[in-house]
């Protein structure tokens, strides 16, 4: 099928970087075509057989038996076509009628997601009929936020600053913007303002970074927000300057934020400027940039046009590259791993490449794919993640596959399944405390999986799979990012204390002196749990909070009421 005519058929839920990677590739292939060619075959073959005995006929008596063989080599010819045809259409419905089934088991799970309603506003749980319980996020998981003044279209990436009280998200809308938690906007708020008092005394100081950053007060037509929302309604900066849709941001340590795109750029901000502090060109779409974890004059990039790159950001330039070997060359991921130690990448065919950071040399490689099946081909690496105080590493595949590697022997440890990731940029990613992965879904569901299960239950089950997973319902569009915050225990403080204030007002004296006698007792377990956020095609970005349940508590029923 032409591409030209192809991209009026693909979904409209499409990344548009999956799209850009169809033309460089040519690797779209439809049905429509073969079933128009079948169709056409097969009238014409039909034709043929009612009409070849009365030609035949009429030609034998006219021109004798010449004619006569003549006409039936070509009444056999056309046989054979009419019969290759249909044994071509028997086997493409086998194959359509195996892909359906397979549709309509994964359709069951969703089915079984939508109609199993537990939680509350509208948040629907379920887990996989091999998982069977204890269930850890079961009626412990609540949505508190949805975010205001939100985005015009997909989003592609949502990342959290390194101290969990920053978010960035970008997307199609060629924008980034800066989102912070109710109790730091005071904090960042006084760091923007001193960089500006400082920037007045200069002799010309930039008229775009003393723009005012400041999120405009709330509309009347704006519901307050909930004691339990931990961002403030509003970004706290909006960035514009890209030309094309971002396709991956990366937090420093000091509050710089990089953000790449399909403009073939990579920009440079700092939440106390409004102006883009440098712009680094590239030859084709940027998919994936990430500071260098130990020194950030650094960060590494991976582009369409198969280079990875070291960026010296002090001397803008190249620091040092290397370029990808085989046959497809498209980076479509790429990280550090061991605290800075190797930089990896992922290519469009299913390799994730070890590189030595110092001088980029080739180190080692993983192919990612099954050993059998329709998976034994390399798909799309669309995410790499180190796992936190171990060395291994998460990648995220287009073969809806999530798989966990050792990097002691590159050897699988673990795949995770049951999501569905087919050409979408969606990246799997850690809780803070590796206990947990996420990731978003082609579904509209958000997946999560104990990193670590407990076999132990399960005498007949594979250690090496992990489909034991628990899902969260609260999207009506494919869910492109889902991450959990890196330091969820102050939010989830400043939820617990916001509420204990509002229902202060509402208990007796005896049991607010409970509350305090046993206070000591419940810090702990209330502060301990996660933070998720999700976001989806429609540019709608959730909050959901996961305060794990206290083991042991001394306060009367009341007093949890």
């Amino acid at each position: 099928m032409p591409l030209s005519v192809a991209e009026h058929k693909l979904p409209q839920c499409i990344n548009p970087l999956s799209l850009h990677i169809m033309r460089l590739t040519s690797e779209y292939i439809g049905r429509a075509h073969d079933d128009d060619n079948t169709r056409e075959t097969d009238e014409e073959s039909e034709s043929v057989c009612a009409g070849g005995a009365e030609d035949e006929a009429k030609e034998t008596k006219k021109e004798g038996t010449d004619r006569q063989t003549t006409a039936i080599k070509r009444k056999t010819d056309k046989l054979k076509r009419f019969f290759g045809s249909t044994v071509k259409k028997t086997v493409d419905a086998a194959k359509s009628l195996a892909q359906e089934v397979s549709h309509a088991r994964h359709k069951e799970d969703v089915a079984d997601i939508v109609d199993d309603v537990r939680g509350e506003h509208n948040i629907k749980l379920k887990a996989s009929n091999s998982h069977k319980g204890p269930y850890d996020f079961d009626g412990c998981v609540r949505y508190v936020q949805e975010m205001g003044s939100g985005h015009s279209g997909a989003l592609w990436c949502c990342k959290f600053s390194v101290c969990g009280r920053l978010l960035a998200t970008a997307g199609q809308d060629k924008l980034l913007r800066i989102w912070v938690t109710r109790d730091a906007y005071h904090m960042f708020h006084d760091m923007r303002t001193k960089y500006n008092a400082e920037k007045k005394s200069s002799p010309t100081p930039s008229q775009e970074s003393l723009a005012p950053l400041a999120p405009p007060p709330p509309s009347p037509e704006e519901p307050p927000l909930g004691p339990a929302a931990p961002f403030c309604p509003k970004p706290f900066c909006v960035y514009s300057g890209h030309t094309s849709d971002l396709l991956d941001v990366s937090w420093s340590k000091n509050y710089f934020i990089l953000s790449s795109s399909m403009d073939k750029t990579v920009r440079l901000w700092h939440i106390s400027i409004g102006e883009c502090l440098c712009c680094f060109q590239h030859i084709d779409f940027v998919t994936a940039i990430v500071f260098h974890p130990r020194d950030d004059r650094y960060f590494l990039s991976g582009s369409l046009d198969g280079k990875l790159r070291l960026w010296d950001i002090p001397d803008k330039k190249v620091a040092v590259w290397n370029e990808v070997d085989g046959k497809t060359k498209l980076i479509t991921a790429a990280n550090f791993c061991q605290n800075g130690k190797f930089a990896v990448v992922g290519t469009y065919d299913g390799r994730c490449i070890f590189y030595t950071t110092d001088q980029l040399k080739y180190h080692t490689q993983i192919d990612v794919r099954s050993t059998r099946g329709k998976n034994s081909t390399g798909r799309k690496i669309s995410g790499i993640e180190p796992m936190p105080n171990d060395d291994k590493i998460l990648i995220t595949s287009n073969d809806s596959r999530i798989r966990l590697y050792d990097l002691r022997d590159l050897n699988l440890s673990c795949k995770y399944k049951g999501y569905v990731n087919v050409s979408s940029q969606i990246k799997a990613s850690f809780s803070h405390d590796g206990k947990y992965i996420v990731s978003g879904s082609e579904n509209q569901c958000i997946y999560i999986w104990k990193t670590c299960h407990d076999y132990s239950k399960f005498t007949s089950v594979r250690r090496d799979r992990n489909d034991f997973w628990e899902g969260i319902k609260a999207h009506n569009a494919v869910v492109t990012c889902a991450v959990f915050a890196p330091n969820p225990d102050h939010m989830i403080r400043m939820i617990t204390d916001r509420e204990e204030k509002m229902n202060a007002g509402s208990k007796t004296p005896d049991e607010k002196d409970e509350v305090k006698a046993a206070e000591g007792g419940m810090v702990a377990s209330s502060q301990t749990g996660h933070v998720l956020v999700s976001a989806d095609f429609n540019g709608c970005i959730k909050v959901f909070v996961h305060k794990a349940k206290p083991k042991h508590s001394s306060l009367p029923a009341s007093a949890l009421a």
